[in-house]
């Protein structure tokens, strides 16, 4: 690896050696830089991306959403406290709505874990989200790179909720686990079909007490739901779980099926073939990102863009009109 010709800024060269051994504060440090809009910040960590790069890729992903008051937090905390117990290293990447007014986060991911932020085989870092489409951090991906370079073996990423988000998430991770209540009928509907075809495994969660009755009938009807659908993979059904984050249960028989559903996916190379396509779109999403910052940087573009809005909101020119337009000013030498 090439040593840093900056005189100021990390030393990337011994960050990347505490990546590869695990020091979880130079992991840190990497995230915030990968996280850092700054044009210098972001050619340090494409340098240190790539020179960790070989080092990627031998973590399970996994992502993780549900509804509103499903207990997610509960749930992440005690996967993640089953896995570690087993001897996994894990890395919760959790995406937190950004204040619009100070950017800053919202939720305190550590303060919802407590148990599993003080465990030393465990990794949470809570990310804003910093406007992007859907609430997911731009950067989620590079930092779950970096996390598998330190040697954590499965990586969550926790969504904000049912919503825009789930579409970037389940296009970075490898399963995609979706938890709801145990109820059924009315609030079965509310679930949008969309949200249900992503889900590779479908979890009831706070399958315990008197909602144990409850939960087996919303159970059966998400699968009867599920069977309807035309499934993602030729080599996997999505199946229907019932678990209790809260009293430990059904979470060795998730496990399990997360095994399986590896397996399965493994033939013929098709969870590889996913890897790839993701990276590809990753590239394109790089590549638009970009674009649109460069466009909105131009002195020219910059100088009629609110005056071009104007326009098109009043209706005396059609959108695509306008666009092409600015591109043209754009493009023009």
């Amino acid at each position: 690896m090439k040593k840093n010709k900056q005189k100021t800024g990390p030393n990337l060269l011994e960050m990347a050696q505490e990546i590869l051994q695990g020091n979880r504060r130079s992991l840190s440090r990497a995230i915030t830089l990968v996280e850092s809009s700054r044009s210098d910040h972001q050619e340090q960590a494409q340098e240190l991306l790539n020179d960790l790069l070989p080092k990627t890729g031998q973590s399970i992903r996994i992502g993780i959403s549900g509804t509103p008051g499903v207990g997610k937090s509960t749930f992440i905390e005690a996967f993640g406290r089953y896995l570690t117990a087993a001897g996994h290293k894990v890395a919760v990447l959790t995406i937190d709505p950004s204040s619009k007014r100070t950017g800053g986060s919202i939720l305190g991911d550590k303060t919802r874990m407590e148990e599993l932020s003080r465990d030393p085989r465990a990794f949470i870092r809570p990310s804003p989200s910093g406007g992007s489409l859907g609430g997911v951090a731009r950067r989620t991906r590079e930092a779950m790179l970096l996390c598998e370079a330190a040697g954590y073996d499965v990586v969550l990423v926790e969504t904000v909720g049912v919503g825009q988000s789930e579409t970037s998430v389940a296009d970075m991770v490898d399963v995609f686990l979706l938890l709801l209540a145990p109820a059924g009928g009315d609030e079965l509907q509310g679930i949008k079909r969309g949200i249900m075809e992503l889900a590779d495994i479908i979890v009831i969660n706070k399958a315990d007490g008197e909602l144990v009755p409850v939960a087996r009938r919303a159970a059966a009807e998400y699968r009867g739901a599920v069977g309807l659908m035309r499934p993602k993979s030729k080599q996997w059904m999505p199946k229907v779980l019932m678990a209790s984050a809260l009293n430990k249960i059904g979470i060795d028989t998730l496990w399990d099926t997360i095994a399986d559903y590896r397996a399965a996916r493994s033939e013929g190379d098709e969870l590889q073939m996913q890897r790839s396509e993701q990276s590809a779109a990753w590239m394109w999403t790089e590549v638009s990102e970009s674009l649109m910052n460069q466009l909105k940087d131009h002195e020219q573009v910059s100088a009629s863009l609110a005056q071009m809005e104007m326009q098109v909101k009043a209706g005396r020119i059609s959108p695509t009109a306008a666009a092409r337009e600015l591109l043209a000013v754009f493009l023009r030498k």
